[in-house]
């Protein structure tokens, strides 16, 4: 009989643990199949960690993996993955915004082969108009940056044990795992989802934490914004050209050279440009600094085990 896991990375989410845990249990117990559900405290500060152990001492088909801080969502989805047991792994967020009927229909897919079953939006639910034009603009970069579509994309997914396999094996600390798993391949089939309404709290991420979190992983998965920096240098380069022949001219022509005004400009567009382009530059060195210190992902401080899986 084969074994599904269900990773649950959670936040502050004490409200949504057990109605993840019924739900779940709920569609899966009529398919046939084994299953454990992982859900991974990523240091809340409130009772999402009691509240997945009291779950667990009721439902021997949780696991709990309580990190020693916040080290967000991307190093909980990689410790849910690395803490499952199952055939195939699904990865979804415990708020139910992602369908727990939508599991089934992704493994039914796996069942007829597919061993990646990406979850795409069919639509976005309730959100708002900036958070909207956010989204779609950072999808629009990362689809351009890695010749990947990702503007329906969503962490919402199940994975073989060989696709799992792969991303785990990966020695990069700062993974985008959204887009790593379009990217290490293997038979793949969508499934198509409506984002649904939280069921209880609220939202923890803010728009400057969505923008961290578009810049950082644009920068983990892409090297797009380092071809600014040639872009900005090719446009300064045509200036100079520019107003090099327009001073010769008016040089040789027994001209004033005039244009105060215009050097200015020309020295706050060159300097903004450098400043930028450094900006940048930094940014990166800042992330293969960080890969360089080869510290661990996450730490664990806590862990129960499953007790059927």
């Amino acid at each position: 009989m084969p074994t599904i896991s269900i990773i649950l990375p959670s936040y502050n989410e004490e409200e949504n643990i057990r109605r993840a845990a019924e739900r779940l249990t709920a569609v899966l117990r009529p398919e046939g199949v084994t299953w454990e559900l992982v859900f991974v405290n990523d240091g809340s500060k409130d009772e999402t960690w009691n509240r997945i152990r009291e779950v667990a001492a009721e439902d021997p088909h949780v696991t709990g993996v309580s990190f020693s801080r916040n080290f967000g969502k991307e190093a909980a989805i990689m410790a849910g993955l690395a803490c499952a047991k199952g055939d195939c792994c699904v990865v979804m967020d415990c708020d139910l915004q992602h369908p727990p009927e939508t599991v089934v229909e992704m493994l039914h897919k796996w069942q007829e082969g597919y061993e990646v079953v990406e979850g795409v939006k069919r639509s976005r639910g309730k959100e708002s108009k900036l958070h909207g034009l956010m989204a779609g603009s950072f999808y629009k970069i990362m689809s351009a940056a890695t010749k990947i579509d990702m503007s329906r994309a969503s962490d919402f997914k199940l994975m073989d044990r060989k696709a799992v396999n792969a991303i785990l094996s990966l020695p990069e600390k700062n993974a985008f795992f959204r887009a790593l798993s379009s990217w290490v391949g293997f038979k793949t089939a969508t499934v198509e989802f409506d984002v649904r309404d939280r069921e209880a709290g609220t939202s923890k991420w803010s728009s400057l934490s969505l923008t961290r979190y578009a810049f950082r992983n644009i920068s983990s998965f892409s090297s797009a914004p380092l071809q600014f920096v040639t872009a900005f240098g090719i446009i300064t380069l045509l200036l100079a050209v520019v107003m090099g022949i327009q001073t010769l001219v008016k040089y040789f022509s027994g001209k004033a050279v005039e244009g105060f005004t215009t050097v200015i400009l020309l020295i706050l567009l060159i300097g903004s440009m450098l400043m930028l382009s450094l900006g940048i530059i930094g940014y990166y060195l800042a992330r293969i600094y960080e890969e360089m210190k080869n510290r661990p992902r996450y730490l664990i401080s806590e862990m129960i085990s499953s007790r059927d899986a």
